[in-house]
Protein backbone atom coordinates (compact mmCIF):
# COMPACT_ATOMS: atom_id res chain seq x y z
CA UNK A 1 0.00 0.00 0.00
CA UNK A 2 1.28 3.51 -0.64
CA UNK A 3 0.22 6.71 0.43
CA UNK A 4 -3.37 8.11 0.41
CA UNK A 5 -5.14 4.60 0.32
CA UNK A 6 -3.17 3.38 -3.20
CA UNK A 7 -2.29 -0.43 -3.29
CA UNK A 8 -0.68 -2.22 -5.95
CA UNK A 9 -1.22 -6.13 -6.38
CA UNK A 10 -0.02 -9.00 -8.26
CA UNK A 11 -2.57 -11.16 -9.34
CA UNK A 12 -2.01 -14.50 -11.83
CA UNK A 13 -4.59 -13.26 -14.25
CA UNK A 14 -5.88 -9.45 -15.15
CA UNK A 15 -8.79 -10.41 -17.28
CA UNK A 16 -9.70 -13.80 -18.23
CA UNK A 17 -5.92 -14.09 -20.08
CA UNK A 18 -3.73 -11.31 -19.32
CA UNK A 19 -1.38 -11.10 -16.59
CA UNK A 20 0.45 -8.95 -14.59
CA UNK A 21 0.03 -5.72 -12.68
CA UNK A 22 -3.47 -4.57 -11.47
CA UNK A 23 -3.58 -1.08 -9.67
CA UNK A 24 -6.39 -1.60 -7.00
CA UNK A 25 -7.74 1.85 -4.97
CA UNK A 26 -8.84 1.10 -1.38
CA UNK A 27 -10.91 4.06 -0.92
CA UNK A 28 -13.79 5.84 -2.60
CA UNK A 29 -11.89 8.94 -3.07
CA UNK A 30 -8.84 7.56 -4.52
CA UNK A 31 -10.93 5.13 -6.93
CA UNK A 32 -12.27 8.23 -8.18
CA UNK A 33 -8.96 9.96 -8.49
CA UNK A 34 -7.76 7.15 -10.60
CA UNK A 35 -10.24 6.64 -12.88
CA UNK A 36 -10.08 10.44 -13.90
CA UNK A 37 -6.18 9.87 -14.08
CA UNK A 38 -6.96 6.81 -16.23
CA UNK A 39 -9.51 9.02 -18.44
CA UNK A 40 -6.88 11.91 -18.95
CA UNK A 41 -4.04 9.57 -19.16
CA UNK A 42 -2.08 10.34 -16.01
CA UNK A 43 -1.62 6.24 -15.83
CA UNK A 44 1.05 4.85 -17.85
CA UNK A 45 0.43 1.93 -19.05
CA UNK A 46 2.93 -0.90 -20.24
CA UNK A 47 2.65 -4.10 -21.58
CA UNK A 48 4.59 -6.90 -22.90
CA UNK A 49 3.77 -8.93 -26.01
CA UNK A 50 4.89 -12.17 -27.46
CA UNK A 51 3.80 -12.20 -31.31
CA UNK A 52 4.39 -14.46 -33.92
CA UNK A 53 7.14 -13.37 -36.64
CA UNK A 54 10.10 -10.86 -36.69
CA UNK A 55 8.47 -7.42 -36.64
CA UNK A 56 10.06 -5.08 -39.99
CA UNK A 57 10.37 -2.16 -37.63
CA UNK A 58 12.42 -2.35 -33.81
CA UNK A 59 9.96 0.41 -32.40
CA UNK A 60 6.47 2.70 -33.72
CA UNK A 61 3.25 4.10 -33.17
CA UNK A 62 0.50 2.55 -34.05
CA UNK A 63 -2.07 4.64 -34.61
CA UNK A 64 -5.29 3.03 -36.48
CA UNK A 65 -8.89 3.51 -35.46
CA UNK A 66 -10.89 0.35 -33.72
CA UNK A 67 -14.48 -0.65 -34.17
CA UNK A 68 -16.49 -3.96 -32.73
CA UNK A 69 -16.25 -5.74 -35.41
CA UNK A 70 -19.88 -6.89 -35.97
CA UNK A 71 -20.85 -2.99 -36.98
CA UNK A 72 -19.29 -2.71 -40.10
CA UNK A 73 -19.07 -6.35 -41.70
CA UNK A 74 -20.11 -10.33 -40.51
CA UNK A 75 -18.11 -11.19 -37.35
CA UNK A 76 -19.27 -14.90 -36.06
CA UNK A 77 -17.49 -13.41 -32.41
CA UNK A 78 -19.67 -10.74 -30.80
CA UNK A 79 -16.61 -8.92 -29.45
CA UNK A 80 -13.82 -9.32 -31.62
CA UNK A 81 -12.63 -5.83 -32.64
CA UNK A 82 -11.00 -4.53 -35.76
CA UNK A 83 -8.98 -1.65 -37.28
CA UNK A 84 -11.78 0.62 -39.01
CA UNK A 85 -11.75 4.14 -40.47
CA UNK A 86 -15.38 4.39 -38.61
CA UNK A 87 -13.72 3.26 -35.29
CA UNK A 88 -12.81 5.25 -32.25
CA UNK A 89 -8.93 6.54 -32.42
CA UNK A 90 -6.68 4.29 -30.91
CA UNK A 91 -2.76 4.74 -30.50
CA UNK A 92 -0.47 2.29 -29.23
CA UNK A 93 3.31 2.56 -29.04
CA UNK A 94 5.13 -0.73 -29.81
CA UNK A 95 8.95 -1.54 -29.46
CA UNK A 96 10.93 -5.02 -30.28
CA UNK A 97 12.99 -6.15 -26.84
CA UNK A 98 14.09 -9.56 -28.32
CA UNK A 99 13.51 -11.92 -31.70
CA UNK A 100 14.00 -15.13 -31.17
CA UNK A 101 12.94 -19.03 -32.84
CA UNK A 102 11.34 -21.56 -31.23
CA UNK A 103 10.89 -24.97 -32.60
CA UNK A 104 11.73 -23.62 -35.72
CA UNK A 105 9.25 -20.27 -36.09
CA UNK A 106 10.21 -17.04 -35.76
CA UNK A 107 8.52 -15.16 -32.12
CA UNK A 108 9.41 -11.67 -31.07
CA UNK A 109 8.92 -10.24 -27.22
CA UNK A 110 7.39 -6.57 -27.92
CA UNK A 111 6.67 -4.10 -25.59
CA UNK A 112 3.11 -2.48 -25.90
CA UNK A 113 2.21 0.79 -24.41
CA UNK A 114 -1.76 1.63 -24.71
CA UNK A 115 -2.26 6.04 -25.56
CA UNK A 116 -5.76 5.23 -25.75
CA UNK A 117 -8.12 2.77 -23.71
CA UNK A 118 -9.67 0.80 -26.34
CA UNK A 119 -11.19 -2.65 -26.05
CA UNK A 120 -8.15 -5.80 -27.02
CA UNK A 121 -6.14 -2.73 -28.24
CA UNK A 122 -2.52 -4.44 -27.99
CA UNK A 123 -4.28 -7.49 -29.59
CA UNK A 124 -6.03 -5.73 -32.30
CA UNK A 125 -2.96 -3.18 -33.28
CA UNK A 126 -0.82 -5.81 -33.66
CA UNK A 127 -2.80 -8.37 -35.25
CA UNK A 128 -3.24 -5.53 -37.84
CA UNK A 129 0.40 -5.13 -38.28
CA UNK A 130 0.54 -8.87 -38.78
CA UNK A 131 2.08 -9.89 -35.91
CA UNK A 132 -0.66 -11.50 -33.78
CA UNK A 133 -0.47 -12.61 -30.06
CA UNK A 134 0.90 -16.57 -29.19
CA UNK A 135 -2.19 -18.31 -28.04
CA UNK A 136 -4.89 -15.05 -29.46
CA UNK A 137 -8.30 -17.63 -29.78
CA UNK A 138 -9.29 -14.74 -31.46
CA UNK A 139 -6.84 -12.59 -32.95
CA UNK A 140 -4.46 -15.30 -33.93
CA UNK A 141 -4.18 -17.01 -37.14
CA UNK A 142 -7.81 -18.18 -37.19
CA UNK A 143 -10.75 -17.16 -35.89
CA UNK A 144 -12.71 -20.36 -35.35
CA UNK A 145 -9.90 -21.32 -32.70
CA UNK A 146 -11.95 -19.34 -30.09
CA UNK A 147 -15.47 -20.79 -31.30
CA UNK A 148 -13.95 -24.44 -31.39
CA UNK A 149 -12.39 -23.40 -27.78
CA UNK A 150 -15.54 -22.61 -26.49
CA UNK A 151 -17.82 -25.86 -27.58
CA UNK A 152 -14.77 -28.25 -26.86
CA UNK A 153 -11.93 -26.24 -23.81
CA UNK A 154 -8.41 -26.88 -24.89
CA UNK A 155 -7.35 -29.53 -26.86
CA UNK A 156 -4.42 -30.93 -28.38
CA UNK A 157 -5.12 -30.06 -31.80
CA UNK A 158 -6.07 -26.26 -30.18
CA UNK A 159 -2.39 -26.42 -28.30
CA UNK A 160 -0.62 -27.21 -31.32
CA UNK A 161 -2.17 -24.88 -33.48
CA UNK A 162 -2.19 -22.01 -30.70
CA UNK A 163 0.91 -22.95 -28.28
CA UNK A 164 -0.38 -21.66 -25.79
CA UNK A 165 -3.18 -21.76 -23.38
CA UNK A 166 -3.31 -18.45 -23.12
CA UNK A 167 -2.88 -15.20 -25.34
CA UNK A 168 0.48 -13.75 -24.60
CA UNK A 169 0.28 -10.76 -23.02
CA UNK A 170 1.37 -8.88 -19.57
CA UNK A 171 0.81 -6.01 -17.77
CA UNK A 172 4.17 -5.09 -17.10
CA UNK A 173 4.94 -1.55 -15.55
CA UNK A 174 2.13 1.05 -14.07
CA UNK A 175 3.32 4.76 -13.76
CA UNK A 176 0.57 6.92 -11.42
CA UNK A 177 0.77 9.35 -8.64
CA UNK A 178 0.10 8.17 -5.60
CA UNK A 179 -0.86 11.37 -3.66
CA UNK A 180 2.78 12.48 -3.07
CA UNK A 181 4.91 11.46 -5.60
CA UNK A 182 5.16 9.87 -9.21
CA UNK A 183 5.70 6.34 -9.04
CA UNK A 184 6.54 2.98 -11.46
CA UNK A 185 5.89 -0.46 -10.55
CA UNK A 186 7.38 -3.41 -12.37
CA UNK A 187 6.58 -6.67 -12.47
CA UNK A 188 8.26 -9.55 -14.16
CA UNK A 189 7.35 -11.33 -17.03
CA UNK A 190 4.90 -14.04 -15.91
CA UNK A 191 6.28 -18.11 -16.09
CA UNK A 192 4.54 -19.34 -18.18
CA UNK A 193 5.54 -16.56 -20.52
CA UNK A 194 8.90 -16.79 -19.79
CA UNK A 195 9.62 -20.16 -20.36
CA UNK A 196 8.39 -19.80 -23.98
CA UNK A 197 10.77 -17.05 -24.32
CA UNK A 198 13.35 -19.28 -22.79
CA UNK A 199 13.95 -16.86 -19.82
Amino acid sequence: ETANGARISIITRLDRETSGLVLLAVTGERARQFGEAMQSGGIGKEYTALVHGWPSWDERLIDQPIIRQGEVMASEIWLKRCVHPAGAAARTEVRVEKRFERGGERFAVVRACPRTGRTHQIRVHLAHEGHSLVGDKIYGHREGAYLEFIETGWTPKLAEELLLPRHALHASALEFHDGVARRRVECRLAADLAAFVGE
